[in-house]
């Protein structure tokens, strides 16, 4: 099982952070109570930019949810079909080479599904297996590899995409001024990824070399979904966000991590590579810390975290598509792909270099 080609997809409208605070502190003039703490806030995500799916002045209009979803609807085949046909070219395929195709996303919802939109717009064939898959969170990108994974174990000789859109910041509540709702204005942004696995026999066929995935594991802590999701009403997503994240990444993922390395022979030491999810500054942090990394051997979660914020399931795929652009490590060396998210959870993903 091989990822043969990651590619992002960002919209147009990109924003320094601090013009970010200057249209929320328009938004929220009357409420110095929220002014007083938002700066600092903000200033605290190490968030420097953010990508948007609409204009920054467009954030002001009233907008009901179903009129933000049909945003989001339109924006997630722009950047979906970008990201993708981005990837495809890397390995000169065309979409009728695709025999399963993944969609995920938590920040809008749309039936027919992503995946089905898309094959329309590209010209999928139309035996291809369509998986959608929503409400993971964060977690998606690393648990959509890792399915997608799944599907060409089975099929050795298929390829399956996996498709991230995430577009947050189009479930920007203005009514609502909560410490986790303040928080989330200031990290998330918005984008799109996708990711091409190629069964082993097929590899072989193409030639192809990109990263071995040797193993999956999915990792459930039981009666934790209090601490990160959505709460949904009529007026659409409200954020759940609870400060025992950080405290949960430090203190489970390092013993989870260890028993899955120590199944093929590995400890934390000999991985070459960590492709970790950029939660925030205090969960990737708390990420390092708990695994006893370093800053560098995190610095592409950092990187996406400053020039992208947060951008849900897409973020570990930004940091997976700066560790292959940069490259450099030996083949046969080990490395590990990981996020956690709503449940709560967390993916890990074993990969080889080749």
């Amino acid at each position: 099982m091989r990822i043969a080609a990651v590619a992002p997809a960002l919209p147009r409208h990109v924003y320094k952070q601090d013009a970010i605070l200057s249209r929320l502190e328009a938004i929220w003039g009357d409420r110095p109570s929220v002014l007083s703490r938002l700066g600092p806030l903000l200033e605290n995500t190490k968030v420097e930019q953010r990508h948007l799916a609409m204009p920054l002045e467009a954030y002001d209009a009233e907008q009901s949810f179903g009129q933000r979803n049909d945003v989001w609807i339109e924006v997630a085949q722009d950047l979906g079909e970008e990201a993708l046909g981005a990837a495809l070219a890397q390995l000169d395929l065309a979409p009728t080479d695709l025999d399963a195709v993944f969609s995920v996303s938590i920040t809008g919802v749309t039936s027919p599904s992503l995946e089905a939109r898309l094959a329309n717009r590209m010209g999928f064939r139309s035996d291809v297996k369509r998986i959608p898959i929503f409400g993971l969170g964060c977690v998606a990108g690393a648990a959509g590899i890792a399915r997608a994974a799944d599907y060409v174990r089975a099929y050795p000789d298929q390829i399956a995409a996996l498709v991230s859109v995430e577009l947050c910041s189009l479930n920007f509540q203005a009514g609502d001024t909560s410490l986790a709702n303040l928080i989330s204005t200031g990290l998330f942004g918005d984008g799109a990824a996708a990711v091409i696995v190629v069964g082993e026999e097929r590899a072989k066929r193409m030639g192809l070399g990109g990263l071995k995935i040797k193993d999956t594991r999915s990792v459930f802590y039981p009666d934790t979904e209090d601490i990160m999701g959505w709460l949904v009403s009529e007026r659409g997503f409200d954020i759940v966000l609870s400060p025992a994240v950080p405290s949960l990444a430090r203190e489970r993922l390092a013993p989870d991590v260890d028993a899955f390395l120590a199944d093929h022979d590995l400890k934390r030491d000999d991985i070459a590579s960590w492709v970790c999810h950029p939660g925030g500054p205090k969960v990737l942090s708390a990420i390092r810390d708990g695994l006893e990394l370093t800053d560098e051997d995190v610095r592409f979660a950092w990187k996406v975290l400053a020039e992208q914020g947060n951008l849900s399931s897409t973020s570990v795929l930004m940091a997976l598509h700066e560790t292959i652009a940069e490259g450099g490590v030996a083949a046969g060396a080990p490395g590990v792909l990981l996020a956690m998210g709503p449940g709560f959870c967390s993916e890990l993903v074993l990969f080889e270099w080749s």
